[in-house]
């Protein structure tokens, strides 16, 4: 199903992409050497609740994981990259934290990625791999506009994933979002321009470029969710809903304070 959302739903669409930013943001500053994966699902929990929005994860059960998946947000450390199951470990210095939060408000759903170091320590190539996907979003970003189609932000999203050294996995990407947290189209993080779907406005796209260090291959934790890297290396996400405009794309998952600035 391919959403194209009315004027009225775009206005509420950005109200619950503003409410997933904050809480991303929230939770990126509650997040410290001791945390435990579970204290952050709490805390997305407590926020999306007293904002008066539902998680889309909760009841989420795809063919691909073991469901319902039961928490509230995705934590995903170090090689692990998609999909993680909050549990009981602690975070330390230098961790490479991803969280992954996608929430409902008024029928209406925005999907967001961060990743971001623990503590003091910077590791450079953790830093590099961090800074290449939001990259690649930005790029992914600037080529979503009306008349342009799906694999011209693939190209752009691959182009600069490619160019730093990553490899790319195809099968999980991008995708569209409206009323529902996922539907098509598929926005792979590679691709041909000028093929695909035409992008127009009122259509809703969850981007998100994700990398691991060295391999493009996954593997799936014994929980039945978290992917994690098949060699073990380190591994980054960045995501951001937009919506198409007539003049290009809304970034929609943007902090209050990002905005008002």
């Amino acid at each position: 199903m391919i959403e194209i959302l009315t004027p009225a739903e775009q206005e509420r669409a950005r109200a619950t992409g503003a409410l997933v930013a904050d809480i991303l943001q929230a939770l990126k500053g509650r997040s410290a050497a001791g945390t435990t994966l579970l204290d952050i699902d709490l805390w997305a929990r407590e926020l999306i609740a007293e904002a008066g929005a539902q998680s889309c994860y909760v009841d989420y059960a795809p063919s691909f994981g073991r469901g319902p998946f039961g928490h509230s947000i995705c934590t995903a450390v170090n090689d692990a990259v998609l999909h993680g199951l909050p549990n009981t470990r602690a975070l330390a210095d230098g961790d490479l934290l991803t969280l992954d939060l996608a929430v409902s408000l008024d029928g209406i759903a925005a999907d967001s990625a961060i990743s971001f170091l623990v503590g003091d320590s910077r590791p450079p190539e953790s830093v590099a791999m961090i800074d290449a996907t939001e990259r690649a979003l930005s790029a992914g970003i600037a080529a979503a506009r009306p008349g342009a189609r799906i694999g011209d932000i693939s190209h752009a999203i691959g182009t600069v994933l490619s160019e730093a050294g990553y490899p790319i996995n195809t099968e999980f990407g991008g995708h569209g979002i409206g009323s529902t947290m996922h539907q098509d189209p598929h926005v792979a993080n590679t691709g041909r321009p000028g093929r695909g779907y035409l992008l127009r406005p009122g259509l809703l796209l969850a981007l998100e470029p994700w990398v691991m260090a060295d391999t493009a291959d996954l593997v799936t934790d014994a929980d039945g969710w978290t992917l994690r890297s098949a060699t073990g290396c380190r591994t980054a996400h960045s995501e951001h809903t937009i919506a198409i405009t007539e003049d290009g794309a809304d970034i929609l998952t943007l902090p209050t304070s990002t905005r008002e600035g």
